[in-house]
């Protein structure tokens, strides 16, 4: 059975105003032209999230699997088809079995894997990881989430000023796992080398890392210039000003720069006091703050949120996107499966309307209900 989507389709080469999305067992068997369309509705990729900690009153960084589960199904209902689960810095047993735990939903397809967002930071830039569980990177304890992963641990951020970061980046890498650059005070110099060794993701740019200066340019500059790295970009008009939102990428172009929600617990939720990874956090006008300290602590946001707000900034429709699809599911490894209305990839897209609302999500060729 074929089955056929309708409207403005955004393809990776352009956008389609008559178009139409064949499906066909799950996957995209055709798009094309289709001059009868009539539906005015745009036709874009499904969302690609590679740093979330959750939503709808659920977290990832507990390793609490029916918890995992839920914010999941609350990302998905605004459009985010893959993501990672997202943990922040913790003591290693809790890293272990939040592992075992996540690994059935990572077989499961509910989870694209894991991202260890610590706890190898820096504690001049932990913004708001704990700075009671930050340490050293340990290629033992890496080689050990790995194994127990089964493949499911897909990305480690780390600060690669710290002793031993150069041997876990390249453990990672050696075992096809994304070794990200973020909670940092590297110096530009310090940064290229965590490049050369293999890191290609910079996390959540100019957040949690030492900021630009002309005498030292420091990570942020060391990483938009490296161009096997994709950056990720918050778009919600806190983490980021717009002015930055745009600089950054068009210094780093679409297929370089990648949105992210950054998100936690409260996403979807209402003003008032929540967690993340055992501190306290304030949520008020849907700004989440360390209650301890005011840091910011994740964000609020959805994915169709941040596409609005990168469209509304000047981002053009198409590249946007990109950044919200396409480049993160390469950055991720997924590029050849999915983030792209393209023939063969799996059949996941969104329907929005003309002010970029969510109308309908299909992920693997079925509508979500």
């Amino acid at each position: 059975m074929t089955l056929r989507v309708t409207g403005k389709v955004v393809t990776p080469t352009g956008v389609i105003r008559q178009g139409c999305v064949e499906i066909r067992d799950g996957r995209i068997s055709a798009v094309a032209d289709y001059p009868s369309a009539r539906d005015g509705h745009w036709i874009v990729p499904g969302f690609v999230d590679m740093h979330t900690h959750g939503g709808g009153g659920h977290t990832f960084t507990t390793g609490d699997p029916e918890s995992a589960r839920q914010a999941a199904a609350f990302h998905l209902g605004h459009g985010t088809t893959t993501l990672l689960a997202s943990l922040v810095s913790s003591p290693f047993p809790l890293m272990r079995d939040a592992t075992a735990a996540f690994r059935p939903l990572v077989e499961e397809g509910v989870l694209a894997g894991i991202h260890f967002e610590g706890p190898y930071l820096s504690a001049d830039r932990c913004g708001a990881q704990n700075p009671e569980f930050l340490r050293d990177p340990s290629t033992a304890e890496l080689a050990e989430l790995i194994e127990l992963g089964g493949g499911a641990v897909r990305m480690v951020t780390l600060a690669p000023e710290r002793d031993g970061a150069t041997a876990a980046i390249e453990l990672l890498v050696g075992r096809g796992v994304v070794a990200a650059v973020g909670h940092t005070d590297a110096s530009w110099e310090q940064t290229r080398a965590a490049v050369a060794a293999g890191a290609s993701v910079g996390t959540h740019l100019f957040n949690g890392m030492r900021p630009v200066h002309h005498r030292e340019p420091g990570p942020v500059v060391a990483l938009l210039e490296a161009p096997s790295v994709v950056c990720e970009l918050v778009a919600d008009g806190v983490h980021l000003h717009d002015g930055m939102l745009g600089f950054a990428t068009s210094v780093a172009g679409p297929e370089r720069a990648a949105l992210i929600t950054d998100a936690m617990a409260a996403a979807g939720m209402p003003d008032g006091e929540y967690e993340l990874g055992g501190q306290a956090v304030t949520v008020a006008d849907g700004v989440a703050r360390l209650s301890r300290d005011g840091a910011i602590a994740g964000s609020t946001l959805t994915m169709d949120a941040a596409l609005r707000h990168a469209v509304g900034a000047g981002v053009a429709l198409p590249d946007a996107c990109r950044m919200v699809s396409t480049t993160p599911a390469r950055a991720i490894g997924l590029g050849d499966r999915v983030g792209a209305l393209q023939t063969g990839l799996r059949a996941d897209l969104v329907v929005l309307d003309d002010d970029l609302n969510v109308v309908r999500v299909m992920r693997g060729g079925d509508w979500v209900e």
